[in-house]
């Protein structure tokens, strides 16, 4: 029976970083990933099932929800900001080094927020201000000008009304990026080198904890047959289908968790003619009464190599906990221990409920006119609809009962020795910072000592202080990450 250092389950971003972390903190640690299709990044860190991109908080308005007294709060947009400056360092430390080349899968695209309506354009005008006079934010640009709107988003502007206000915000530096791409290079060289062993066609069937501290006892099933291995560490990133096997798993932490899947659907545009004249992230603001997941955005994204423009989402919904998961996931995944906040959950959501039912009655008509609220004059020739991938919400119970959780969350055992990662967005763009939370809490012994500490400081200058709190680490990150983007000379 093989033993191994650490086991990631799941060929995703997640995994990837994860696997990429630890081999740079101990070169010598055996490492094995089990990807249950045929290649990795396959499910949600495929460029066309990833529903944003370069997560940073400079456009996406359900970040910054707007209070009482008609502030926003801003914590929450801070946060975002640091985590994926934390990934941009990182990738510039890796390219630094020669072992990544940012322009397979990075490309800077400028992030805009768009409103329109006198209630919105003010909260908008708000958000700039609080926003703009913040370090993270400070180039982020303001126009309710139409020919300077019409420069920054000709297509979204073109034969547009001159009634309606409208306003938008800009910043510059932007990204889009090609998880898929990111995690195949992360992985590659890893797995040529033999510092990581990749099964693929090979799923996790059933896992035991093994007494005394010994670590786990895993099942396999692959193409070969079935097979067992052992050890200390197991890392639970298979996007949806983490849940079912951290249920599997046992631990404690674990009974808490329940989850409620939404698919999506997005109308793609691979005119090179028409994408390359929209050059930007376009967010605009949720309707009334509309779930933070239905925020409609008109993205220049590029897939497989291929700049294209993506607009949506429009929801969906699936029992399957992937996309390319079984119709029986969502069943099999109600415990006694869940059941009653999933119950909460929906009796307390009833507008997301009837949102997913006006989503899955939509007629292709009524999706081609939302997207004439963003490109009045949209031709549905010039675009088809695609499915993304699976997100599953968490559900969580709580003293208040069942509750809805958006975004991700890190579960690990008591000891260490296992974390599952279950959630959606903003996951992707934050993974450096969501895999080093992983590398604190189950490895926060040997995190501690003086390798692993200098090991992580050559990737990550940063570590250890908090750059939304201290302008100058902040200025030393984007010097570099303004490099990687090559925005600097």
């Amino acid at each position: 029976m093989e033993r191994y250092d650490a086991v990631l389950v799941g060929g995703g971003i997640m995994g990837a970083t994860l696997a990429v972390l630890l081999h740079e903190l101990d070169p010598e640690l055996r490492l094995l990933m089990l990807e249950r299709l045929d290649q990795p990044a396959l499910e949600s860190s495929a460029a066309v099932n990833n529903a944003g991109t370069g997560h940073a908080a400079n456009c996406e308005l359900n970040y910054t929800p707007q209070q009482a007294d008609g502030t926003v709060a801003t914590a929450k947009a801070l946060r975002i900001n640091a985590s994926f400056e934390r990934s941009l360092e990182f990738w510039a430390s890796l390219q630094e080094q020669g072992r990544l080349d940012a322009g397979t899968f990075l490309h800077q695209v400028p992030h805009i927020s768009w409103v329109q309506g006198s209630a919105d354009v003010a909260f908008l005008r708000q958000r700039q201000q609080q926003l703009s006079a913040l370090p993270a934010f400070a180039g982020m640009e303001w126009s309710e000008d139409r020919a300077q709107l019409a420069d920054w988003m000709p297509l979204v502007m073109q034969g547009r009304a001159a009634t309606q206000p409208v306003a938008a915000t800009r910043i510059g530096r932007g990204t889009d990026v090609d998880f898929g791409s990111l995690t195949r290079a992360y992985l590659e060289p890893l797995e040529r080198s033999g510092a990581l062993e990749l099964r693929r066609g090979c799923e996790l069937r059933d896992l035991e904890r093994l007494p005394h501290g010994a670590g786990w006892l895993l099942q396999l099933q692959g193409v070969d047959g079935s097979d067992e291995v052992i050890c200390p560490f197991v890392f639970l990133g298979a996007g949806g289908g983490a849940l079912p096997l951290l249920q599997r798993s046992g631990i404690e932490e674990g009974r808490l968790y329940a989850g409620f899947p939404v698919s999506g659907q997005w109308l793609v545009c691979r005119d090179p003619a028409l994408a390359q004249r929209h050059f930007a992230k376009v967010y605009g603001k949720a309707k009334v009464g509309a779930p933070p997941m239905s925020v409609p955005h008109l993205d220049t994204r590029w897939i497989d190599g291929q700049r294209s423009l993506l607009f949506g989402p429009y929801a969906g919904f699936s029992s399957k906990f992937l996309k390319q998961g079984s119709l029986l996931d969502l069943p099999l995944s109600v415990r006694m221990s869940n059941l009653v906040p999933m119950l909460q959950v929906g009796f307390n959501n009833l507008s997301l409920v009837q949102y997913l039912i006006n989503q899955l009655r939509q007629s292709p008509e009524e999706r081609l006119e939302a997207l004439r609220e963003f490109l009045p004059e949209a031709a549905a020739g010039d675009w088809q609809l695609s499915v993304a991938g699976q997100r599953v919400q968490i559900i969580k119970a709580s003293a208040e009962g069942g509750r809805l959780q958006l975004g991700t969350e890190v579960v690990a055992a008591a000891d260490g020795s296992l974390a599952a990662l279950l959630g959606a967005s903003p996951g992707a763009s934050t993974a450096v910072t969501i895999m080093q939370e992983v590398l604190q809490r189950c490895f926060g012994e040997r995190l501690a000592s003086e390798s692993w500490q200098q090991r992580l400081r050559q990737l990550l200058p940063s570590w250890g202080r908090d750059p939304m709190a201290e302008p100058s680490t902040l200025a030393a990150m984007r010097q570099r990450s303004d490099a990687l983007l090559g925005l600097q000379a």
